[in-house]
């Protein structure tokens, strides 16, 4: 029974996850609450599976975007590239550096993120990329090494955060925008992966039947932002990042 529920929020994850990202609000907690006590206090084992499902979704997603949607290569391929490196630099400083520290400047950074998408209604309405092709390449390595070692050092909010780069500095649409991050995040997902299973953390029995609805939910989730267009993934990324303000205000509020 716990598997099947832990599917449903699987599929729910990668629903929000292949429209806007934060699919990890649904699906971390879902797993801590509902795995048996005795897994649930691991927490590489809980993070592990979690990154298996996740990635199964965003790597479906970001191929059924790039058959509907274009997705610029000479911004994102040099960001993915980079973002698979900086991602597992990011991870190896956890160990070094105090991760909780960032909840407070991300939290603030979420909040920005948020007044200024309300205020500026045209913001992500029309794709008009504004760089040329060396400036958007140059610029996309610096994107993919600047959030790939976030999303290994700390990680919430990295779809959020890409999105509002790829809008607000090259000129992209939402939708593009968010097809175009489905890559870099299934890059930065990577490195992380690979560690997990090189050390055995993932709980296959659990994780293989998520990382399935996931996959259903992002394929979903395509469907759907490619139906709706520009209006409906603005309001879900407006609602997805109001969530994690919440969430961030909830944990500064009672850790401080």
């Amino acid at each position: 029974m716990d598997t099947i529920y832990l599917c449903g929020f699987a599929a729910l994850a990668g629903f929000i996850d292949a429209v806007v990202g934060g699919g990890g609000l649904i699906q971390i907690p879902a797993l801590f609450l509902l795995l048996p006590a005795p897994l649930a206090a691991m927490v590489p084992a809980v993070l592990a599976t979690n990154k298996l499902s996740s990635i199964s979704g965003t790597g479906l997603a970001a191929v059924e975007y790039a058959r509907r949607v274009p997705i610029h290569g000479r911004s994102v391929l040099p960001a993915g590239l980079m973002a698979l490196v900086f991602s597992f630099l990011g991870a190896r400083t956890v160990t070094l550096l105090r991760a909780d520290d960032l909840r407070t400047l991300v939290l603030v950074l979420l909040i920005l993120v948020a007044l200024y998408t309300f205020w500026r209604k045209d913001f992500g309405r029309l794709h008009a990329p504004r760089l040329g092709a060396g400036a958007e390449r140059g610029l996309g390595a610096l994107t993919g090494m600047v959030i790939g070692f976030y999303d290994g050092f700390f990680g919430p909010g990295t779809g959020s955060f890409l999105i509002f780069i790829f809008i607000g500095l090259f000129g992209f649409d939402f939708l593009v925008a968010s097809a175009n991050a489905k890559v870099i995040n299934f890059a930065t997902n990577l490195s992380a992966l690979a560690y997990f299973a090189a050390a055995g953390h993932i709980l296959w029995e659990y994780a293989i039947p998520m990382a399935l609805c996931n996959m259903l939910g992002a394929w979903v989730g395509v469907r759907m932002a490619v139906l709706k267009g520009n209006a409906f993934v603005r309001g879900f990324f407006l609602l997805v990042v109001s969530a994690m303000i919440l969430r961030f205000g909830y944990e500064v509020l009672t850790q401080g």
